[in-house]
């Protein structure tokens, strides 16, 4: 597998699993035509470790620790999830207060200085803008460059075994969470939901290693989850709080989770994932219930996404069927289109405009604020004011909103007191705001055809142009506010052809941002479920799943969903739910390749060892021995970044190449942890490392630190097989052998199963010699099983 660009011994190949153990000048350029195309792949990119690596020293370790040792790691992972939930909680809680009372601040003082001069009125609003802005693509650019975008494609390939550099760690959640609150509070077409997963994502990584020591922000007693398997259980957790915390949903937060960003999942996660979501939402209501007495300034009824429209349209008709499969076919069109067009423009971005620096990073952002704030004050100007509703017919409709709060009908300078602007209704809100509006229920005519054609396709441009930029961006709430635009428009054609008076516009408005979300996301059960909890009302259900059902189907047969699509423009290498249909002919053999592979001897030479990782960036290395009989056996695999801490640590250096006792003499030597990489690949480098001359001739026994039980497949098992196991066990290495010559025995269903294991008399002896603790059957504790 070394040599070729294939999962393999190499850890998956060059392109796949480079550490930062390489000069400078020796890392890989990307100006070549095809790689400009496709975008550019970041060196530091690196396979993750989910595989136990059941060498000695782990073994040690396991025989040392009992039951009890074991239930406190369950309960530290618990005490985990429960810190994950509360910060997710009390980051989201303050993104929302600074970005509505920013906003707040902003149409205050906009509509103030409009009294006096329109122009003073729009040269606030976009100093305002601009200003909010420059502080988040500031930030992005000089401090914490892996925080923009959304950073769902990231974590997704996180999850699925590829690690970025830089995308978990605590510079980057600070980045997230200031950068967010300009980005959004700066009017910008993006949302702060996908930020916020990855803040919780972030939230998780940075307590699993204990802080950061850089910025001295450091527990010592959190040092507990160092390996890959963990983190990835943390990260977990941390995207569902991310969702729960953006929308108040907490099972559409866990169902996020498993549909959309991860590749592996279990029951235990499950049920610590739906814990961490409980968790945010009992901290969300608690904030919320704490702003409701004037604490928390401009910020009120808005602010955290959830629009009840429990009161709306509560029956359909049959005819009502059609328009509503309708929009589900136009929200695949428009999202396939959306999604294409983003990957156009970005492509042109990453490839052409961004290579020519950080300031003209900051140039493209305020000119795309300078634009959105100048057609978000403009348009309105340019619109015919409409009167307000009957109070007669409508009592219960406030018209005008009275000027500093939030609502539907704003007034926005027209000439007469009985009268409001609909666009200004759309412009001068937060987005939460303006998608509450667009959802209002019983509001027939509230907006004209023409203000809702203008807004949404000012709307759609300005969030395809935005996306890409270098500042925290969701796609989330501008989904719902193009879906839920066109919604409308075609709730307002199914009101005028209708004569029952039970249709509502609002119910259309949502199903149209159903749409749109499932036509571009391409995500169904977790989409629905959301879509349920924000807006109350379970008898949409079945409406919202046709139309999510008939939007995904129309925009798959175009491209890819969005996220997907952004994985493949970042080069992320990500290993898909299903290999494709030619693997099916092809052999472990034929991806593995035919060069010579990399090994090591049991014992090995120092300066080997040494120029072979100077020389090679794999990751993984067969071991080998020699029987009696002189024949070469494989011993295991021994992992790059346990020959660097053998290096750096030098205690096990030997000046003769003869076998010593293994276990005696490194019993307590090496902790497991020790040879555990710190989070987002900042590994050691073979550079960092000073060996002597002298020490170059010394050697190494290689065997207490090699994993004897790597997975290995036979060289002509379908290369089907090969990818499945790849990628639902989470590995990193395959070894291919050829067709073993003899078996040594068949397991079954039935000697995998506890009750029969037990009744072997020699079980606890087995289990004793191979470093694991043993607990007798009278002795089991139900709970404590069930959580391990």
């Amino acid at each position: 597998m070394q040599g070729k660009d294939m999962p393999g011994v190499n850890g998956g190949g060059p392109m796949w699993s480079q550490l930062l153990n390489r000069d400078p000048s020796e890392l890989p350029s990307h100006n070549s035509e095809d790689e400009l195309m496709l975008g550019y792949r970041d060196p530091g990119m690196e396979s993750l470790d989910y595989e136990v690596v059941e060498s000695v020293a782990y073994r040690e370790d396991q025989a040392q620790r009992g039951i009890w040792h074991h239930a406190s790691y369950i309960t530290l992972k618990w005490t985990f999830s429960l810190l994950i939930g509360i910060g997710t909680g009390l980051a989201a809680f303050l993104i929302n207060i600074a970005v509505e009372n920013f906003s707040g601040w902003k149409f205050a003082a906009t509509f103030a200085l409009m009294k006096y001069s329109t122009f003073l009125g729009l040269v606030i609003y976009i100093a305002f803008n601009a200003a909010l802005v420059f502080s988040s693509v500031y930030i992005i650019t000089q401090f914490a460059p892996a925080a923009a975008g959304s950073g769902i494609p990231e974590i997704k390939a996180y999850l699925n075994g590829v690690d970025t550099p830089g995308i978990l760690l605590f510079r980057t959640l600070i980045g997230k969470v200031l950068g967010s609150i300009g980005s959004v509070g700066g009017g910008l077409a993006l949302g702060k939901e996908g930020p916020l997963v990855h803040t919780g994502a972030c939230i998780a990584s940075v307590l699993g290693q204990g802080g950061s020591t850089k910025y001295h922000v450091n527990w010592r007693w959190l040092r507990r989850f160092k390996n890959d398997r963990d983190r990835r259980d943390l990260v977990t957790c941390g995207c569902a709080a991310g969702v729960a915390a953006a929308f108040r949903a907490p099972v559409g937060g866990v169902l996020f989770a498993l549909e959309e960003v991860t590749s592996w999942w279990r029951s235990q996660l499950l049920w610590r994932v739906f814990f961490t979501s409980a968790v945010v939402a009992v901290v969300v209501r608690t904030a919320m219930g704490w702003c409701k007495h004037g604490n928390c300034g401009h910020f009120g009824s808005g602010g955290f996404i959830i629009w009840d429209i429990s009161g709306g349209q509560d029956d359909y008709s049959f005819f009502e069927l059609l328009p509503m499969a309708m929009l589900g076919a136009i929200g695949g069109l428009l999202g396939a289109l959306f999604n294409q067009l983003t990957i156009w423009i970005s492509t042109w971005r990453r490839n052409v405009l961004h290579r020519r620096g950080t300031r003209v990073k900051i140039i493209e952002v305020l000119l795309v604020s300078l634009i959105t704030s100048m057609l978000s004050f403009g348009l309105p100007m340019m619109t015919t004011c409409k009167p307000c509703p009957d109070p007669v017919k409508y009592p219960s409709v406030i018209c005008p909103r009275p000027s500093g709060n939030y609502g539907n009908y704003v007034n926005f300078f027209c000439p007469n007191e009985n009268q409001y602007n609909d666009l200004a209704t759309i412009f001068f809100n937060t987005q939460d705001d303006a998608i509450r509006n667009l959802f209002s229920t019983n509001t027939p005519h509230e907006y004209s055809t023409r203000s809702l054609l203008t807004f949404l396709v000012m709307f759609f441009v300005l969030a395809v142009l935005t996306y890409g930029t270098a500042v925290p961006s969701g796609q989330f709430v501008p989904g719902i506010m193009i879906g839920a635009t066109y919604g409308r428009l075609v709730g307002i054609l199914v009101v005028n052809a209708s004569s029952k008076d039970s249709v509502d516009e609002g119910t259309y408005a949502l199903l149209g941002a159903a749409s749109f979300l499932g036509g571009s996301m391409r995500m169904t059960v977790s989409l629905c479920v959301i879509m349920v909890e924000i807006t109350n009302n379970l008898q949409l259900l079945p409406l919202i799943m046709l139309v999510l059902l008939i939007s995904k189907a129309v925009g798959d047969a175009f491209n890819s969903g969005f996220y997907e699509e952004q994985v493949k423009l970042r080069s992320l290498p990500l290993l898909e739910s299903r290999p494709q249909r030619f693997m099916r002919n092809l052999a472990a053999k034929d991806a593995s390749g035919t060069r010579k592979i990399v090994q090591f001897s049991r014992v090995s030479k120092v300066g080997h060892i040494v120029a072979v990782l100077r020389s090679t960036n794999h990751n993984g290395f067969p071991v080998v021995d020699k029987l009696q009989t002189g024949e070469p056996v494989v011993i295991g695999l021994i992992l790059r970044s346990y020959l660097l801490v053998l290096l750096q640590a030098k205690t096990d250096f030997q000046r003769t190449p003869t076998l010593g006792d293994t276990r005696d003499r490194r019993n307590f030597r090496y902790d497991v942890r020790d040879f555990t990489k710190p989070v987002s690949s900042k590994g050691i480098s073979i550079y960092d490392i000073d060996i002597s001359a002298q020490e170059m001739e010394m050697y190494i026994d290689l065997q207490p630190f090699v994993n004897p039980t790597p997975y290995i497949v036979p060289e002509d098992m379908s290369l089907t097989k090969v990818y499945n196991l790849f990628r639902q066990l989470g590995l990193r290495h395959i070894c291919v052998v050829p067709r073993p010559s003899q078996v040594v025995g068949v397991i079954t269903r039935k000697d995998l199963l506890p009750e029969v294991l037990e009744e072997r008399e020699s079980l606890e002896e087995m289990l004793s010699s191979r470093g694991r603790y043993f607990v007798p059957p009278e002795h089991k504790q139900p709970l404590l099983e069930n959580l391990m």
